[in-house]
């Protein structure tokens, strides 16, 4: 078995990544997902905070993001909206906030720590640029089998308390990020009726 390896994001990788994208969210509205075009876009704007795994040449995982400022007061965003064009085109150097835009890990690859790894990179990266934290829209694909009998913040709620397991957002709140709250018409996912949990994580340091 070759060992992973773990790079910052080169335009020639783009056709891989959009791929990947499309393989592990098949239920999204493909606009929502990041095309080819946009991670070429990313490795102009920002490749240091887009982190590629690679089993010898192939993409077999990524996280994305950009630093941005970020209003509690008012939390309520759509991925699109928040983060521009290109889903990097608000990228902001001084903004106090990295923002998750996208962790992927190819199906074959899961239960191997790549998705751990990915977030301690992004963590070194906050640290190392003296940033606020992460705070990303949590994909809760678990709240599929639950709609029909509870609202989205009855669902996290009962994530966040252990009572129930959600394939991702339980592995983020393992990784040290709270949930403070839902956003509704997050992305366009008729399975999960368009919702994510807002996830955060403060650095440490600061």
């Amino acid at each position: 078995m070759t060992e992973l390896r773990y790079v910052n994001l080169t335009e020639d990788l783009a056709p891989q990544c959009a791929a990947l994208e499309r393989a592990a969210f098949p239920h999204a509205d493909p606009d929502d997902l990041l095309s080819e075009e946009d991670i070429r876009a990313y490795a102009r704007v920002f490749p240091e905070g887009f982190f590629v795994v690679l089993d010898g040449d192939r993409v077999v995982g990524q996280g994305a993001g950009i630093f941005l400022d970020f209003d509690f007061d008012h939390p309520q965003h759509s991925i699109t909206e928040i983060t521009g064009e290109h889903q990097c085109g608000n990228h902001d150097p001084d903004g106090d906030w990295y923002y998750g835009t996208d962790i992927v890990v190819h199906p074959d690859y899961r239960r191997r720590g790549i998705g751990r790894e990915l977030y301690r990179l992004r963590k070194d990266l906050v640290r190392r640029y003296r940033k606020r934290g992460i705070i990303a829209g949590g994909y809760m694909p678990g709240f599929a089998d639950h709609k029909h009998e509870m609202s989205a913040e009855e669902y996290v709620a009962k994530v966040s308390a252990g009572e129930l397991y959600d394939p991702t957002l339980t592995f983020q709140l393992e990784n040290g990020f709270e949930i403070r709250g839902v956003l509704a018409d997050y992305l366009r996912d008729p399975e999960i009726d368009n919702y994510a949990a807002l996830i955060v994580w403060e650095n440490p340091d600061l």
